[in-house]
């Protein structure tokens, strides 16, 4: 993929295309003859991009893997302003031009109901609560929170973001019956056993990769096969490791961007079981996949360049190009759901719901007010007031000594004729 060749390479992709369509008697089928020119357009604006787009903070497996993603989203962002700008009937009904089954309504799934793990009036199989919630998503749910925590490198933040999760299902089940799980499935089946284990596995691995030796050697010039196929496997890991050390606390500045990425995550997470919801598709669905595929690839360059630009914003001035796409799309989808089902989203919280809500708030903000002003304005007073006591110690001690007496006596006259004058 040298950029050089990039006039080449989109000329024989082109006349390629081009040679394929003359070759078949073009289809009398609008709609199918509309869905091959977008995709063609698609693959050579890939095409152009892989090979001329700006390369982002990874190299490995290679550089030209990470622009792909980058015209991705482009390409996703574009699509989402398209199905924005649609009616709610329109939009659902385009979904078939992508799959046929889709543009219909779905029943949503309520995980809640009969919450007794132990269910001793079926004498067949008392557990049947318990392998009813154990589906496919569980899996999914490891290995999400795996690549999470890969992508985010940080145990605390992890945690906030999984527990906050569940508070935030308790408060929006009343809005979409998915949301409504036993007690056990949110916090042992969920916290615990998927987000907890992958969270732990992922920070065994990014252990490992902080502690690996990173020592690269060409291909050609390892002698033995075995080196040869390992070379090849460790292409898929990083090319050297920056450790994330977000320290929230440190300053305001850092404080604001840690809860904006929290805040952030949080959102695309629910906007994947709102975007299901308005859009009519299944769970399982393969373009659910692929979103959380794309989300995975792209989600990790752009907390590399955020953490890149808080750590050091002298060199890195302005916030990566995937980071800024990553954000726009969180937002659109945001949108989308907001002008798909506005009824939906303006169900009113339970009041206990929002009195607990008010009251986190309240909290976060009364800690940040605490740790960057109150406690800075404390910290300097008490530092004067130390600094005005050894100044004072030193004047007695000079007086007891009887040294420098005179000049003692002359700069409190000094010090009397002044406050006069004032």
């Amino acid at each position: 993929f040298r950029r050089a060749h990039t006039l080449t390479v989109l000329f024989i992709l082109t006349c390629a295309l081009g040679y394929v369509t003359l070759l078949e008697e073009t289809p009398q089928d609008t709609a199918y003859n509309t869905k091959r020119g977008i995709v063609a357009s698609i693959l050579v604006f890939l095409c152009f991009g892989v090979t001329q787009a700006k390369d982002g903070p990874f190299s490995r497996p290679h550089p030209a893997y990470w622009r792909f993603w980058l015209c991705v989203s482009v390409v996703y962002e574009l699509f989402l302003i398209f199905i924005l700008f649609q009616t709610v009937q329109d939009g659902r009904q385009f979904m078939k031009y992508i799959d046929p089954h889709l543009g219909v309504p779905l029943p949503e799934r309520d995980y809640g109901g009969n919450c007794l793990i132990y269910d001793p009036g079926n004498e067949t199989d008392p557990f049947h609560n318990v392998w009813d919630k154990l589906d496919g998503f569980v899996p999914a749910h490891f290995f999400g929170w795996y690549l999470k925590t890969l992508m985010i490198r940080d145990w605390w933040m992890c945690m906030i973001i999984s527990v906050m999760f569940e508070f935030l299902e308790y408060s929006l089940e009343h809005q979409l019956p998915n949301f409504s799980e036993c007690w056990w499935d949110h916090w042992i089946m969920d916290v615990i056993l998927c987000n907890g284990l992958g969270i732990y596995c992922g920070m065994k691995t990014l252990s490992w990769l902080s502690l690996k030796t990173y020592k690269w050697q060409g291909l050609w010039n390892i002698p033995t096969y075995k080196g040869k196929m390992k070379r090849i496997v460790f292409q898929f890991t990083p090319y050297s490791w920056v450790k994330f050390e977000w320290k929230p606390a440190s300053s305001l500045r850092r404080w604001l961007a840690v809860c904006g990425i929290i805040f952030v995550f949080l959102l695309a997470e629910l906007n994947t079981f709102y975007l299901k919801f308005v859009l009519w598709m299944p769970p399982e669905h393969y373009l659910v996949l692929l979103r959380l595929v794309f989300f995975v690839n792209v989600g990790g360059v752009a907390m590399r360049e955020i953490y890149d630009f808080m750590d050091d914003p002298k060199f890195h001035k302005k916030l990566g190009q995937q980071a800024w796409l990553v954000a726009a799309i969180t937002a659109t989808e945001f949108l989308i759901v907001v002008k798909y089902d506005p009824y939906t989203l303006t169900l009113s919280l339970p009041f206990y719901i929002t009195q607990c809500w008010i009251l986190g708030i309240i909290l976060v903000l009364t800690w940040t007010a605490w740790r960057f002003f109150i406690r800075d304005i404390t910290l300097r007073y008490k530092e004067i007031r130390r600094q005005k006591q050894e100044h004072k110690y030193e004047q007695d001690k000079c007086l007891s000594n009887g040294d420098g007496h005179q000049s003692m006596m002359d700069e409190q006259n000094g010090n009397k004729l002044r406050e006069r004058k004032l």
